[in-house]
């Protein structure tokens, strides 16, 4: 789904970027610990296929949560962290987090 097909409810929207399996955990990750390469995902997302990883990355950069940085190292080496949009994400994984400890 793109940007502009992205439901009008605000809540719908909002379950509808962060939802979907592995996502909440990736933003989670970099709110926690700032940028990340994709092997770091990899190593504490246990279970994530590269193609779910690489695809849900994709599609938090392409809604400008994250962003993606490449550096001119050889061999080639790029990290993702979270835009200033993304920043925005910080109390809604707060909240989730602490919701989760209270609900256990």
């Amino acid at each position: 789904m793109t940007k502009k097909n992205l439901p009008l409810c605000p809540v719908s929207r909002t379950a509808f970027i962060i939802g979907s399996r592995w996502t909440s955990e990736i933003i989670r990750e970099l709110v926690d610990k700032g940028a990340r390469r994709f092997s770091d995902f990899e190593t504490v997302l246990v279970g994530i296929a590269p193609n779910t990883l690489s695809n849900r990355l994709k599609m938090l950069e392409d809604h400008g949560i994250i962003e993606r940085r490449i550096y001119d190292t050889h061999p080639p080496r790029s990290e993702y962290h979270l835009t200033q949009k993304g920043q925005t994400m910080r109390p809604i994984i707060d909240a989730m987090r602490n919701w989760g400890k209270s609900s256990a």
